[in-house]
């Protein structure tokens, strides 16, 4: 996009820079002539000309060129981080969670947990990050994936670049998600969309600061966009979305998962029976289910708590249920941006080459990245974060439609 902008910048510029150069000779000559004409000592005379071609000068200083949307084609990861697993891998890594806190520390944000009303008594909690006496120029929501929290690398590094460019930030947690099991007795589940709609209604209304934005990662990413396709009907004023390699085709997913590499369906596995077994341990009276219940697998597993603990009956009614594939955006009228990796080994790609979007969405696809890495150096600098962070304040500084 930002070679095909070039050009148009170009004569733009070339236009402007025409009219300066016309206007501040105009100037520089009446100027001149004035001085001439009102002054009768040379040396003032010489002294208003020099103020007059001084004036002329400056005015025909071209502008300083707009800077270029980030997009896919700035993302050139060194070439032992053009691997999906090792993108993947490294992005959950300890390395990348100290990387996150440091740089969120950095900022110098003030965090303040709340629990926020998600409608029919459920409970949801969050963090709120601002700079002290900085002015805001808006407030990004932030969600997470799967089994992450608003602890997670992503989110704070995701939360820095935000805080930087002027935003307060609400990281949210979904139910049964970073310490929050406690908050409510029943499970969470990846169709629980109802609750983080008002939980977003209720952060909207506690920090009215205008405007809002949103961005969330894998599942996070699915919920956004689902949050962006019920907000006209909520009063919810979203100015724009963003959405790192989400979740559009839940049956897909499981299958990927279980067709690929081993270690992505273990790490799900082992952090999900981790979460069941301490909701377990909180509720007993309702959730009895035995270590047998917890050592099946994904798919096995998904279903048994699908029937027992949801009203979808089956698992491809409960995939249905959360699915945004194929045409299910083209209704979208918050603007979003999506970006995808070619290589994510979690989320097939060839579902975002048949997504129907409306002309208010875009769509990039970068050719690395793996699942919500995309690191660019041995720094674990994330690309993603950055990409997120200037669509979101681009859209903040977009005057209203």
């Amino acid at each position: 996009m930002a070679a095909g902008a070039s050009p148009s910048w170009r004569a733009a510029a070339s236009s402007r820079r025409w009219k300066a150069e016309v206007t501040g000779r105009d100037a520089g000559f009446e100027a001149g002539f004035d001085a001439e004409r009102t002054s009768g000592d040379p040396k003032e005379r010489n002294l208003l000309q020099d103020f007059s071609a001084a004036a002329t000068l400056q005015s025909v200083a071209p502008a300083a060129p707009p800077q270029p949307m980030l997009t896919v084609a700035d993302y050139r990861p060194s070439r032992w981080l053009r691997n999906a697993h090792v993108q993947s891998l490294l992005g959950t890594s300890a390395l990348r969670s100290l990387h996150g806190e440091r740089a969120l520390r950095a900022c110098g944000a003030v965090d303040t947990v709340h629990l926020i009303d998600g409608g029919d008594g459920v409970r949801l909690q969050g963090v709120h990050s601002a700079i002290p006496g900085a002015p805001s120029r808006g407030l990004a929501l932030l969600l997470h994936g799967w089994e992450g929290s608003a602890d997670s690398s992503y989110m704070r590094l995701t939360a820095a670049q935000l805080l930087h460019r002027g935003f307060e930030v609400f990281r949210l947690n979904f139910r049964d998600h970073g310490d929050t099991h406690h908050l409510n007795e029943g499970l969470f589940h990846s169709n629980r969309i109802d609750e983080v709609v008002r939980a977003a209604c209720d952060v909207a209304r506690r920090f009215a600061r205008r405007p809002l934005v949103v961005a969330g990662h894998s599942l996070g990413g699915n919920f956004a966009l689902r949050l962006a396709l019920r907000a006209p009907a909520a009063g919810l004023d979203i100015a724009h979305v963003a959405a790192v390699c989400p979740v559009l085709d839940p049956a897909r997913t499981m299958e990927a998962m279980e067709q690929g590499m081993r270690v992505y369906m273990w790490y799900f596995e082992r952090k999900w029976r981790s979460s069941l077994a301490r909701k377990r341990a909180l509720f007993p009276q309702l959730h009895a289910f035995d270590s047998q219940v917890l050592s099946l697998r994904m798919r096995p597993l998904t279903q048994w708590l699908v029937e027992r603990h949801t009203d979808f009956g089956t698992l491809d009614n409960y995939f249905d249920g959360y699915s945004i594939a194929g045409s299910r955006l083209a209704g979208l009228q918050v603007p979003v941006s999506i970006l995808m990796a070619t290589d994510d080994p979690v989320i097939p790609v060839e579902d975002f080459h048949h997504l129907q979007l409306p002309p208010t969405a875009r769509l990039e696809i970068a050719p690395w990245g793996g699942h919500c890495g995309f690191l660019e150096n041995a720094r674990l600098d994330g690309f993603a974060e950055r990409w997120v962070a200037e669509r979101l304040a681009t859209a903040a500084q977009a005057p209203a439609a």
